[in-house]
């Protein structure tokens, strides 16, 4: 069983470089992970520069704290909260963070998440089905199995992980739990796998769209980054970059939407004066040589905006 936190940060040196940390500068990661973006952007906001960091997992937390202070850098420069990146102004202020120059959402769940079996995110090895990012408190997705009722799990299956199959899915976790609860992550993809007779054609395994669905359920992420978005542009001063990394459909279009939104993007129909400046037209997504080496990162989209 994997103990020690580790993460490998996608796409580092286009992160850097989209944030543009400059000595002094003032930034939030609001999933600080295992702290190699934090890391990078503290570094190079020295001397002077603040960061202040965010993770729902309290692992993560004392991997980053690890990692900063092993790096050297000094602890008055570096701030980190366990918490959800939703409520990030409330945080902002309450460490003294009213404006700053650059906010990090890196977004998904990081290599040590997936790889601890005891954790439930992954069907690679069999575990418990927790999938809570943080595992404190909070409904887990056996509570979610136990609980919905067939049209409700249909609906999450379908909604948050785009498998067509939900229906057919739903139909037999309800016949499955009349039996009792589910005894782990590999008795529930191998249903969805029967479920959808094996995944036709797909690559990945039939599995992966219905724990994506129930993970994003689990954790609220999607209501979560749409509550953060807002407040992150609200705490940029003029000047100011938001980046954020996003691992799959439905995340990506919601970034893509508030950017195109609150920078007028074709009309928009948002009533106030245009806030954010698009600098990537396109996502920007791993190379070949990251990809050579992080494989994970291959579904990696960044798009950044700046302050107007």
């Amino acid at each position: 069983m994997t103990t020690t936190f580790y993460h490998q940060s996608v796409l580092p040196q286009e992160v850097l470089d989209a944030l543009a940390p400059v000595p002094g500068g003032v930034y939030i990661d609001g999933t600080i992970g295992g702290g190699g973006h934090a890391q990078a952007l503290l570094a190079a906001a020295q001397p002077g520069g603040k960061l202040l960091g965010l993770d729902a997992d309290p692992a993560a937390l004392a991997a980053a704290q690890a990692r900063l202070t092993a790096a050297g850098l000094p602890q008055p420069s570096f701030t980190l909260h366990h918490g959800h990146f939703g409520a990030m102004a409330a945080f902002a202020q309450t460490y003294g963070f009213p404006q700053v120059d650059g906010i990090l959402l890196d977004l998904g769940v990081s290599s040590h998440q997936f790889d601890t079996p005891a954790r439930g995110f992954s069907f690679s090895a069999d575990g418990p089905l927790d999938m809570r990012l943080d595992p404190t408190h909070g409904p887990t997705a056996a509570d979610l199995l136990h609980d919905l009722t067939e049209v409700a799990l249909a609906d999450v299956i379908y909604r948050y992980g785009e498998e067509r199959a939900s229906r057919r899915i739903a139909r037999l976790i309800v016949e499955r739990r009349a039996r009792g609860p589910f005894t782990g992550t590999a008795e529930l993809a191998a249903l969805v796998a029967r479920a959808t007779r094996g995944g036709g054609r797909d690559r990945i395994h039939p599995a992966t769209r219905t724990f994506q669905a129930l993970r994003i359920a689990v954790n609220g992420e999607l209501d979560q980054l749409e509550q953060v978005l807002p407040q992150a542009v609200a705490l940029l001063r003029s000047g100011g970059r938001l980046a954020v990394i996003s691992f799959h459909s439905l995340e990506d279009r919601i970034v893509k939407h508030f950017f195109r939104a609150e920078s007028g993007y074709g009309g928009s129909m948002n009533e106030q004066p245009p806030r954010l400046s698009i600098l990537t037209k396109k996502p920007i997504e791993a190379s070949a040589d990251e990809l050579a080496h992080n494989p994970r990162a291959r579904s990696a989209k960044l798009r950044v905006a700046e302050r107007l």
